[in-house]
């Protein structure tokens, strides 16, 4: 990896809509998904551009954007990025910068992200917009979307919705000495739960908002990108396997955090309860009356729970379940799913 200079990214979906986990969740053709993007200089479509910074944070000049966009946009590449890429294949439009203005339409998404942010309000502070600011402005926009759609329809897209994230590299003092000092203070595991612990807060904020559809990017080996090797004793070129080490441990917490927040954060209120029973996880059957155990119990929400008796999903369920049959992945249903079939 270090001779070629190439690196994978790694990218991780969760979703957090429903009970069965690890599987693709069924879109009808007519929903509408939009794309809220946070994160760093790795997503910064030129929101950096309308801040009080200075040109480390940014990339309004050429030769940026000079390949695709034929002048420069604020991106910090010679033309698009990974969230252009991802609206390009979800046939929307680019994604606009939350700060450029007269960007008031919401509908498709907007893009927060700005180069140089962290998780950490301590990282590059003063000169980007860092991960919680990011949060409060997609509050503002959640609020505007209610305004112009309605609750119900607001709702419905705030759910639908995908929220990409690439944050965390520019925390590591190892990317960045701007809170090198900072670092310091904590052990190694402390400082990266902390890290985790910022970026935990700001998903479980959309979650409770209605967001349910989540991407993050894993950090790639800065050890191994060229601003980092010409600091190596000896200009040998190589790679630091301290930066990389510490990365390592991020990526793998990481994916800790996620697989946890994703067995925390149910689709359905409960999933161990029946709605409607008697006895301990209203576990007797005893619905309706008619089983030889005359009083029960019955919820007041059903579309909160999986199951409806001791051993039958909600109707809820049941879509989500069938929406799984029809369209799932390879890792649902094999070697096709029932969409597959029907089309055969």
């Amino acid at each position: 990896m270090a001779s070629t200079g190439i690196y994978l990214l790694a990218v991780c979906i969760v979703i957090l809509n429903t009970a069965i986990t690890g599987g693709a969740h069924y879109r009808s053709p007519e929903r509408h998904v939009a794309l809220f993007v946070f994160g760093d200089s790795l997503y910064d479509p030129g929101n950096n551009n309308y801040i009080n910074t200075t040109t480390a944070y940014q990339a309004n000049f050429w030769p940026y954007g000079e390949t695709f966009f034929g002048f420069p946009t604020g991106r910090f590449s010679n033309g698009r990025l990974i969230p252009d890429f991802i609206s390009e294949y979800a046939k929307l439009p680019l994604i606009e910068p939350y700060l450029k203005p007269g960007v008031h339409n919401y509908a498709n998404g907007v893009n927060f992200a700005s180069g140089g942010a962290g998780a950490l309000v301590e990282s590059h502070h003063g000169f980007v917009v860092d991960l919680k600011t990011q949060f409060s402005y997609y509050k503002k926009v959640e609020k505007q979307l209610r305004h112009n759609l309605g609750d119900r329809e607001a709702k419905e897209l705030i759910s639908q919705s995908v929220y990409l994230f690439s944050v965390g590299s520019n925390d590591y003092p190892s990317h960045s000495t701007s809170n090198s000092g900072f670092f310091d203070k904590y052990s190694t595991k402390e400082y990266v739960g902390m890290v985790l612990g910022n970026l935990t807060q700001i998903l479980k904020g959309i979650y409770n908002i209605g967001g349910r559809k989540f991407g993050f990017v894993n950090l790639p080996p800065f050890g191994c990108f060229p601003g980092i090797k010409i600091l190596q004793p000896g200009n040998t070129g190589a790679c630091s396997e301290e930066v990389n080490s510490l990365l390592k441990l991020h990526n793998r917490e990481l994916s800790k955090t996620l697989r946890a927040i994703q067995s925390q954060l149910k689709g359905f209120k409960e999933a161990e309860t029946a709605c409607c029973g008697s006895g301990r996880y209203r576990g007797v059957s005893s619905c309706g009356g008619k089983s030889g155990v005359k009083e029960f119990e019955l919820c007041d929400n059903v579309s909160d729970y999986f199951f409806f008796d001791s051993v039958h999903p909600t109707e809820k369920a049941y879509e989500q379940l069938a929406k799984l049959m029809w369209s799932g992945d390879s890792g649902i249903t094999e070697p096709y799913n029932l969409k597959e079939l029907f089309e055969f």
